[in-house]
């Protein structure tokens, strides 16, 4: 028998998984009861915070974020809490300043968050420095994410070689970020093992369950020498989400990987989540074409969250028709962009200038600022060089900048705190306001109104799904 070597499980239902199927919509009142029950089951960590759940938290459910954070911590007293954050970008969708990722960074891990998993949508290491250097500041762990993709630039070496340098930047352990469900099982077997032996830190690996191989991938990982594997609790489970726990579990049962973890307790804490699934089913919020097997994902590389929104996008324009012409200019757009890895926000970015090209006739006629903004090099330096052609009829000879794209940036946080001074009621505050003024502007009000006794309804300004 091999040696034992528990696997170890990281639960996303407190996060990804409700992001992933349901549009982030799990308020903290539906999590907090459970949460007991979940901090006995011996996860390697639960993950519950960042990703989009700071913007739905105060846009959606008019909840402070940090709140949540902090009763989470409150009763989870033996499991790691662990936070996605996107690199320099934080949880919002433009680069910050560095004095302002130091203080989220710093926050995050006074409000109770002990792992951060950091990433960046075109694995510029550059954008991630600020963000380990003050997790480590912290003693916080940092966990830098790989953003997995496939394309011509993407060999293992690339993969080995930018491990290594994630290694020696100073994270504790590296994560394959899959957010497209394309890491296919043998695919793992090599990935892995040849991180194992690239790296000494340890390695997890993050996938989704959209193109149906996302369980296959796990086993072969764990054959392989992963070290943590994500799942989601079975209510909240495939589709767009991860591999269910309780199978994974069970999967692994009697093997060396046995996790060790008490079925009846999984049994338990799935029976409180059903319910809250068959109220998502009933009222909507939880579509059903979610749940099944889109191997368009396999055949265009688009992540499950991205599909959604071109559809959304195309029906807006009176265009549904157009959809395949749209999947088949995603990868042409990415090519051009220098074969960004399609993630927040670089998938929206791609997906909507896809959208565009076709509908108005010609490539390029119409341009957004972000994909200038991405042509410009103020998102950071991509694997390829961007095509020519596209970067001069988009930007014409605008200055490229090839530095840190946050080294540009001044130092904002004073000014910040000045704009928001009349509401600030915790020092947290000044970072929700950072990432998403008008939206927490209009939480703060409500908040005020709350207490005061005044009705407030603030607008719910936009609707849908978050990919990441």
């Amino acid at each position: 028998m091999a040696e034992k070597k528990p696997i170890k499980i990281t639960e996303t239902i407190l996060r990804d998984a409700h992001q992933s199927l349901i549009a982030t919509r799990m308020s903290t009142e539906q999590m907090l009861p459970i949460l007991e029950k979940l901090d006995q089951v011996g996860y390697y960590s639960l993950e519950c915070w960042g990703g989009a759940t700071f913007d739905a938290s105060l846009r959606f459910l008019k909840e402070d974020p940090w709140e949540r954070l902090r009763k989470i911590k409150d009763k989870a007293k033996n499991t790691k809490l662990q936070m996605l954050f996107r690199g320099q970008n934080i949880l919002g969708y433009r680069p910050y300043a560095d004095d302002v990722v130091e203080y989220f960074v710093q926050k995050s891990i006074a409000n109770g968050i002990d792992i951060i998993r950091i990433f960046d949508c075109l694995n510029d290491l550059r954008n991630l420095q600020t963000a380990v250097k003050a997790a480590n500041k912290e003693k916080g762990h940092a966990q830098v994410a790989l953003s997995y993709t496939l394309g011509e630039a993407y060999t293992l070496d690339y993969w080995t070689g930018i491990a290594k340098e994630i290694e020696e930047m100073g994270a504790n352990s590296i994560c394959i970020k899959d957010m497209a469900g394309l890491l296919l099982p043998y695919t793992a077997t090599e990935l892995v093992s040849a991180l194992k032996e690239a790296v000494s830190i340890p390695i997890q690996l993050h996938t989704h369950y959209t193109s149906g191989v996302a369980a296959m991938t796990y086993l072969k990982a764990v054959e392989a020498g992963v070290d943590v594997i994500d799942t989601a609790m079975s209510p909240f489970a495939l589709g767009t989400s991860q591999p269910a726990t309780e199978v994974m579990v069970e999967t692994f049962k009697g093997t060396p990987y046995d996790t060790g973890f008490d079925q009846q307790l999984l049994a338990e804490i799935a029976d409180y989540f059903r319910p809250l699934r068959d109220e998502a089913l009933d009222s909507g919020l939880l579509n059903p074409k979610n749940l099944g097997v889109n191997i368009k994902t396999l055949l265009y590389q688009v992540p499950g969250g991205m599909l959604s929104n071109l559809t959304s996008q195309l029906k807006e324009q009176h265009a549904e028709d157009k959809f395949y012409d749209v999947l088949e200019e995603v990868p042409r757009v990415r090519q051009d962009l220098g074969e960004c890895p399609l993630v927040t926000p670089s998938s929206q970015i791609v997906g909507t200038q896809a959208v565009f090209n076709v509908i108005m006739g010609e490539r390029y006629k119409m341009v957004t600022k972000e994909t200038k903004d991405v042509l410009s090099g103020k998102y950071g330096k991509t694997v390829k060089p961007f095509n020519a052609e596209v970067q001069k009829k988009c930007i014409g000879d605008a200055e490229v900048i090839t530095c840190r794209p946050a080294d540009l940036i001044p130092n904002e946080l004073e000014k910040l705190e000045s704009e928001m001074a009349q509401y600030k009621e915790q020092d947290e505050d000044v970072l929700s306001y950072a990432l998403f003024p008008q939206v927490a502007t209009d939480f703060f009000k409500y908040r005020e109104a709350q207490k005061t006794g005044m009705d407030a309804t603030v607008a719910d300004t936009e609707n849908g799904a978050y990919p990441v």
